[in-house]
């Protein structure tokens, strides 16, 4: 889950919801609660595929290619999620979107390959046929929901999504300065840049002071839109996506082709499996505000069809060109601002974004901002993931086993992402896998997890609170 933290909603506590599941809202209801949903998550959206794309050097054509389709995927997903087609989907207002999840693992390993002498167009295939072989491992878990919780259980969630945050910060800072090229033509962290990541970052802070709740829900999308006007004064902004673009975005199946890599499928395995189980807790977080029930057959078949559709759907993105998607907690605290819970919004929401997608010229507007002014708003983002990861942490009882595991794994994981020459004699296959520290976090967490017994009364307390 990722993604940018929920904003901070007065909860709806014991009063009735002004439409339940349900309940078909007018038009212009419908229509106006949908776009609240949109503002709190098309900035999540574009910004993974915004900044794996800066980081490996695709064209500005291809840029808009890949980020309009973000938006086509995500409304196809939002669709199936709120309708429920068989198996697939949760039947609830749930919004879906590209997960920041993946961010980090794909940018450290497309980078190795772009470095190696591989084309982009080559590392894309790569990563695309890496996304479409993963998405199996995601809707395979969708069968077997008991045992995998079993294996990755909270305090393994929480380890891999607080080194999930951490290890993007470095990519958010990276932006902050003004990215890759950047650093290349020797401007990185000049005035201008610090300027313009700089107002974002203070922006946003400052608007979530606001007393006024639907202010603070927008305060990423409005401080980005100050850090465009700035970046067009001055004379930073950049058109070439959205000239270069074509007028109606056709979309284009396998347009970079499938390749694959072992060295990024593997850090891909964890993310999928520690997305499968935030997308539990998201499904039932929205499920409980839904006043739906949070237990029972009705309950399981929701989460088993919102995982099964995480799965399919980064299938689905696979093949159309873009990066694996997850479902967004920010449309719960949406939700609550409203009082609107039926998921008959979703295809209002969904249609919104899937001609947002097919026009190009929207993504172009957006390509047109400076990395620094993405990097101010991706830092909080990227924070947000790591403060997630600690309040999983923090609801779980943190004994002395516990503490063992956290700190072994932070260790190593962070110790190699920091320090990827400690890996230099290891075997080759081995030692592209062990360079994400991701993966190295997540693997060790899994293992020590397994293999150090926890005593009967903490395994009970932890069962309890992640119930």
């Amino acid at each position: 889950m990722t993604k940018q933290a929920p904003p901070a909603t007065p909860p709806l506590g014991g009063s009735e919801l002004i439409l339940g599941l349900e309940d078909r809202p007018r038009p212009l209801i419908g229509i106006l609660a949908a776009l609240q949903h949109l503002l709190a998550i098309i900035v999540p959206i574009v910004t993974p595929g915004l900044l794996i794309c800066q980081a490996l050097g695709v064209s500005a054509r291809d840029t808009n290619l890949i980020v309009s389709m973000s938006l086509v995927i995500s409304g196809i997903a939002t669709f199936v999620q709120c309708r429920r087609f068989g198996p697939f989907g949760a039947g609830l207002l749930i919004v879906q979107g590209t997960s920041f999840n993946f961010v980090g693992p794909l940018i450290a390993g497309g980078s190795l390959m772009v470095k190696a002498g591989t084309p982009v167009e080559g590392v894309m295939a790569a990563i695309f046929g890496v996304v479409v072989a993963g998405s199996f491992v995601e809707m395979g878990v969708s069968r077997i929901l008991p045992f995998v919780k079993r294996m990755i259980t909270p305090l393994v969630t929480g380890i891999v999504v607080l080194m999930i945050g951490l290890t993007l910060i470095k990519v958010g800072l990276i932006s902050m300065g003004g990215g890759f090229s950047a650093m290349q033509n020797g401007s990185f962290a000049n005035g201008e840049n610090l300027l313009l990541s700089g107002v974002v970052l203070a922006l946003i802070v400052a608007i979530n002071r606001v007393p006024v709740v639907w202010v603070r829900s927008c305060a990423i999308v409005i401080a980005l839109a100050a850090g465009y006007a700035l970046a067009g004064a001055m004379g930073r902004l950049d058109f070439t996506g959205m000239h270069e673009a074509p007028l109606f975005q056709v979309p284009r199946p396998l347009h970079f082709g499938l390749d694959f890599s072992w060295s990024l499928f593997i850090p891909m395995i964890v993310i999928y499996l520690v997305t499968s189980l935030e997308a539990i807790g998201d499904v039932t977080a929205t499920s409980k505000i839904s006043r739906e029930p949070v237990e029972g057959p009705l309950w399981m078949r929701r989460i088993k069809g919102g995982v099964l559709l995480n799965g399919a759907n980064s299938l689905l993105a696979g093949v159309f060109n873009t990066f694996p998607s997850s479902i967004f907690a920010q449309n719960n605290g949406v939700i609550q601002l409203t009082g609107i819970a039926s998921r008959h919004i979703g295809v209002w929401l969904a249609l919104m974004l899937v001609v947002l997608g097919l026009f190009p010229a929207v993504a172009g507007v957006i390509q047109a901002v400076p990395e620094p002014v993405l990097g101010g708003a991706a830092m909080v983002m990227f924070g947000a993931v790591a403060a997630a990861g600690i309040n999983i942490l923090a609801s779980i009882h943190l004994d002395r086993r516990a503490l063992l595991v956290i700190a072994v794994s932070l260790a190593l994981g962070l110790g190699v992402s920091q320090v990827p020459e400690f890996l230099a004699h290891m075997p080759h296959a081995l030692r592209n896998v062990l360079e994400s520290g991701v993966a190295t976090g997540g693997i060790c967490a899994v293992l020590l997890n397994w293999f150090l017994p926890a005593s009967p009364e903490v395994d009970t307390q932890a069962g309890a609170v992640h119930r």
